[in-house]
């Protein structure tokens, strides 16, 4: 198939100022739709237009990720697809556009795909492709959210003042798009934010701000946070209710607390590690050894 006839195009821009591209995927990549939320709040405050999407049919199993089927003015039904939708911003106080993708992870053909949203970027020459994560770790709610900045090329990694990646494990469609990219020859970087994985069923503005805030950093632009920040002290208020009415879960947070503060103690500032995931098998392996058995 050619990129005319996976692509939908609704009046692309000709040219853009040195665009850079915000990537974030619902799905596998986006603990507590952290990075999902972040772009979407991007786009929203930014009133970004689309002007492209990546035709579903080839990349979907719909018995995994079902459309949804809504009602229009209470009479006709209309059906909604998985998506994967570019969207045209430009920031009023920065020198260079913004292209912000948001979609859902793909189940099928994830090389096709992300040559797809290469061909896009080489379209528009784009200069930087920034993509949003969120994954769960060992880390409390009640302490700033941490964000890790990685890249794989090093003359990015000092550029930006990020990490070099040097994660080895399973991959997700943010991944694989970073492996296009450099085969490409295009510069990538990659934000993360660790989410509580005690609250990983909930949507987590706290994390959602935290990357907007670090992506508008790199973008060289700013945003008005004020919505993003009111979520935050709601959030973090319902999340310490129910914390404080569950005495096992209010003493695992201390515990994690305390933990943070130690390392943050000991390391220096910005060079904190999160946790491995054994590390965090093995703490609540702990707590569960200490709860009650008829709990």
């Amino acid at each position: 198939m050619t990129d005319a006839a996976r692509i939908s195009w609704e009046e692309p821009p000709e040219t853009l100022r040195d665009p850079i591209l915000v990537a974030a995927f619902r799905g596998w990549n986006d603990a507590g739709e952290a990075a999902s939320f972040a772009a979407s709040h991007m786009a929203e405050r930014w009133s970004a237009r689309r002007f492209a999407s990546i035709d579903p049919e080839e990349f979907y199993d719909f018995q995994v990720v079902r459309p949804q089927v809504r009602l229009v003015d209470g009479e006709s039904r209309e059906i909604t697809w998985p998506g994967n939708e570019f969207s045209m911003a430009v920031p009023g106080n920065s020198h260079r556009d913004v292209i912000i993708l948001l979609g859902t992870e793909p189940n099928l053909r994830w090389k096709m795909f992300s040559s797809y949203i290469v061909d896009v970027i080489k379209r528009y020459e784009v200069g930087l492709v920034l993509t949003l994560g969120a994954l769960l770790a060992d880390v409390p709610h009640s302490r700033p959210v941490q964000i890790t900045g990685t890249a794989v090329d090093r003359d990015l990694v000092a550029r930006l003042g990020l990490q070099r990646s040097r994660y080895e494990g399973p991959t997700g469609i943010v991944g694989v798009l970073h492996d296009a990219c450099a085969r490409a020859g295009i510069p990538s970087a990659s934000l993360w934010a660790a989410v509580p994985h005690y609250l990983a069923v909930t949507p987590n503005p706290k994390a959602a701000l935290a990357l907007v805030d670090q992506a508008t950093r790199l973008v060289g632009t700013s945003l008005d946070l004020g919505e993003l920040e009111a979520a935050t002290a709601a959030y973090e208020d319902q999340v310490g209710e129910m914390v404080a009415s569950d005495e096992d879960v209010k003493a695992y947070v201390q515990l994690l607390e305390d933990r943070t503060d130690q390392i943050i103690l000991e390391e220096n500032v910005g060079d904190a590690r999160l946790p491995s995931g054994d590390a965090i098998a093995a703490e609540l392996e702990r707590y569960l050894q200490d709860r009650d058995p008829d709990e």
